[in-house]
């Protein structure tokens, strides 16, 4: 595939995480101001609690995710985007009977994440 000068087509084997069928993309290495995970999720799975110092926007592509946003929690399907604000803690599981394929948008070149403990529960408004 041909790409303009300073454009990338990056294969998706090249960006699939091992031993998952979720592509993972970090646009520093490819002068993007972006990141995303493109998640394909088996029912009941989905990412802990965490934060990022950017904002984060979720679009489900196919499937149920059951998602919680500062201690909020609600349904997205097929379509539906989540906006999730710097700072607050997030996470989504596939709270459906097939597979979830959720978009991931990272509002930065570089993921930067931060694992909910209780060590740092005091801030999360949990």
């Amino acid at each position: 595939m041909e790409t303009l000068p300073g454009s990338h087509t990056i294969p998706a084997a090249d960006l699939r995480l091992r031993g998952s069928s979720t592509l993972r993309f970090e646009g520093e290495s490819y002068g993007s101001g972006i990141s995303y995970f493109l998640v394909d999720a088996e029912p009941g799975s989905g990412p802990d609690l965490h934060r990022h110092p950017y904002s984060e926007t979720w679009v489900v592509l196919r499937g149920q995710a059951g998602l919680e946003v500062g201690g909020v929690r609600f349904t997205a399907t097929e379509g539906d985007t989540a906006v999730v604000a710097a700072g607050v803690w997030h996470s989504f599981r596939n709270t459906g009977e097939s597979r979830l394929h959720i978009m991931c948008i990272h509002a930065s070149p570089r993921m930067i994440q931060e694992e909910f403990s209780p060590d740092n529960q005091a801030s999360s408004g949990q």
